[in-house]
């Protein structure tokens, strides 16, 4: 007789999750309380700009090569576009950076405009290749809650390479002996904002993160990163799942210590198990709300969350490309801002992602659309409405300053994003975009695992668990869950 899991939100693990659960004979059934699938990859509109809502880089897309491959299916057809560039930096004092999607030519103009020895570079990104190639298969690409994990050939050797890890050591001390000027240390202590952390609080190991940018390359699906929702949702459809779009989950129904089915307004569904893409916070307060919760988990330190507007702008600009970053001056008090005052300071720093420079008809012709977003504190209570008004303020006038600009009136559609915005429709606690932040050298063991300890047919996926933020890490999540369910479901 075929089993039934019901899961728990269409993100982008809730949706891998479905593919490869699909494929193994399970019938399927995803809830989602959107009227959207794809979570924070959704796409909005407007007037005649569109844009791409949520995460905007792109990296490590054999991740979702993965899932093509566990349904038979072509990963050739999910077209990816070459980017003539990674990344452009401004300083406030008008020194720019154009980072090409070349390794060498990153090298050379780092060297070039900020003075670093071509052999420390090189030394720096080899070490992070090394690291990534050595830890990924441990720590990203399986459970770090099973012991098997830690005999194998893989542990052995990542064990030997303990000293290359600088487990006592935060990224920012790492960067700041490695180059000689401070401005390259910034641009590689911005890598801790992947996963909403700070760089001077999180471990030194996860300056491996800048290896899937700088010695690979981000990219671009060919449609915008909505295509990666769109491409996923027609697996999953392909593969028999059935999708329950804009039916919010009230309750996880348990007995003893089997989980029985979900609740929703509709009624009950019954399945031999359950699969949560929502917050794992929210999934124990929510959901679970009798059960034994994980407090240390829950009481972690929470990822930052980010303030976002939506400009249509009407006008191009040549010296911008789909990923540009305005640094502040001071980033030490930035983070500081965001994970102990609970303050965004006045000169934050600025992401403006515009998928029109190569996304044919984002944007009207002779006009872009800026994704413009700056990280922010969780939502503990702050006043938001001045807040943004007075963020929004300072944004124009940096962007005004660096580019020579009159903005305000080149803006002809807006919209915008804010912690509560993501927390009512994202459903991340106070905000959060990434659960808990990697503020302390402990924070990878302690996400919550892709099991239930409590209940043996439940299981968790997405940005809140093990292993992460981000997309590469969010598939992860769903192949590490998956191959639990299997072996607890049968």
């Amino acid at each position: 007789m075929t089993k039934t899991v019901n899961i728990i939100g269409a993100g982008v693990a809730g949706l891998a999750t479905s593919v490869r659960l699909a494929k193994l004979g399970y019938e399927v059934h995803v809830f989602e309380s959107n009227a959207f699938p794809g979570g924070k990859i959704n796409s909005g509109v407007l007037g005649q700009y569109r844009f791409d809502q949520g995460p905007s880089v792109f990296t490590g897309p054999k991740y979702l090569k993965e899932v093509y491959d566990a349904c038979g299916e072509d990963f050739s057809e999910f077209e990816l576009i070459p980017l003539k560039t990674s990344f452009n930096y401004f300083f406030n004092d008008g020194m720019r950076l154009q980072l090409s999607n070349e390794r060498t030519q990153i090298i050379d103009e780092i060297s070039e405009k900020l003075g670093e020895d071509k052999r420390d570079l090189t030394a720096y990104l080899d070490k992070a290749a090394k690291n990534y190639e050595v830890i990924a298969p441990m720590f990203i690409e399986a459970s770090l809650h099973s012991w098997r994990n830690y005999t194998g050939k893989a542990f052995f050797r990542a064990l030997g390479r303990l000293s290359k890890y600088k487990l006592f050591s935060t990224m920012h001390d790492e960067n700041v002996k490695a180059f000689r000027n401070p401005r390259t240390a910034q641009i590689f202590n911005r890598f801790a904002s992947y996963n909403g952390s700070d760089p001077y609080k999180a471990p030194a190991m996860l300056n491996m993160i800048g290896h899937l940018e700088m010695n690979q390359t981000p990219y671009l699906p060919k449609h915008g990163m909505i295509q990666i929702t769109d491409s996923l949702y027609k697996l999953a459809k392909k593969q028999g799942v059935r999708f329950h779009l804009n039916e919010k989950v009230e309750e996880i129904l348990v007995e003893g210590k089997t989980v029985k089915g979900i609740k929703t307004a509709h009624g009950l569904y019954p399945s031999d198990a359950v699969v949560s893409n929502m917050d794992v916070s929210f999934t124990y307060e929510r959901l679970l709300p009798n059960s034994t919760r994980p407090e240390k988990t829950i009481r972690q330190e929470k990822s930052s969350s980010a303030i976002v507007f939506y400009w249509g702008i009407k006008r191009s600009f040549p010296e911008l490309t789909l990923h540009n970053i305005f640094f502040t001056d001071d980033y030490k008090a930035e983070f500081d801002g965001i994970f102990d005052t609970k303050i965004a300071v006045d000169d934050p720093t600025i992401y403006v992602n515009i998928t029109s420079k190569y996304v044919e008809g984002d944007a009207p012709e002779g006009c872009e659309n800026w994704f413009v977003m700056i990280n922010s504190p969780i939502d503990v209570g702050q006043d938001w409405d001045v807040e943004i008004v007075r963020l929004r303020r300072q944004i124009i006038k940096k962007l005004n300053t660096i580019l020579g600009i009159d903005l305000e009136s080149l803006i002809e559609e807006e919209s915008m994003m804010d912690p509560r915005t993501i927390e009512q429709r994202y459903h991340g606690k106070q905000g959060s975009i990434y659960g808990n932040a990697s503020n302390n050298r402990y924070a990878a063991f302690q996400r919550h695992p892709n099991f239930s300890k409590q209940f043996n047919n439940l299981f968790f996926v997405g940005v809140s668990v093990h292993p992460g933020g981000g997309i590469p890490l969010a598939l992860n999540s769903a192949k590490i869950a998956c191959e639990y369910l299997e072996k607890r479901v049968g």
